[in-house]
């Protein structure tokens, strides 16, 4: 079977999506794009979205978080994420209404983050970059940045 075609779906690689979306795409390390959205402290790196394989309802990166540094506070909007955790023990803060909650995590941990909740990534080793890759639920990388991980007037 080549070119997206599957006997039990015969109009796979043809009509309104194209033949594009009826085959598997393979992005290579060397292809991956840092021309995404960014946050201070860290480094996201874009594999899988609209703009590099025509992803409708997905992106997937890389986040790397230097030695001892803290990324900027921020959301994602509308966008679930999936973390899973590579290398290095990154924490994960957001702000539960109360206080500050710091998620301490090491390679092979998962983190949910729901849609709209602030929080930044933080790695508090001096000597190793943490590593985690990133799946969404748009197909591009939402970023919004904020002052601080709630609302300023109290909400």
């Amino acid at each position: 079977m080549t070119d997206g075609f599957h006997p039990d779906f015969p109009d796979a690689g043809q009509g309104s999506a194209g033949p594009d979306r009826a085959r598997v795409h393979r992005v290579r390390n060397a292809d991956l794009s840092a021309d995404t959205a960014q946050s201070t402290g860290m480094r996201r790196i874009e594999a899988i979205s609209g703009k590099t394989v025509g992803s409708e309802h997905l992106w997937t990166g890389q986040t790397h978080v230097a030695p001892a540094t803290a990324s900027s506070d921020h959301h994602h909007g509308e966008s679930e994420t999936s973390i899973y955790v590579v290398a290095g023990h990154p924490r994960f803060v957001y702000h539960d209404g109360e206080g500050e909650v710091a998620l301490d995590t090491e390679p092979g941990d998962y983190i949910y983050v729901p849609p709209f909740v602030p929080h930044r990534e933080e790695n508090p080793d001096p000597g190793e970059e943490a590593v985690v890759v990133i799946s969404r639920t748009t197909q591009e990388a939402i970023v919004v940045n904020l002052p601080a991980l709630h609302r300023l007037d109290g909400e």
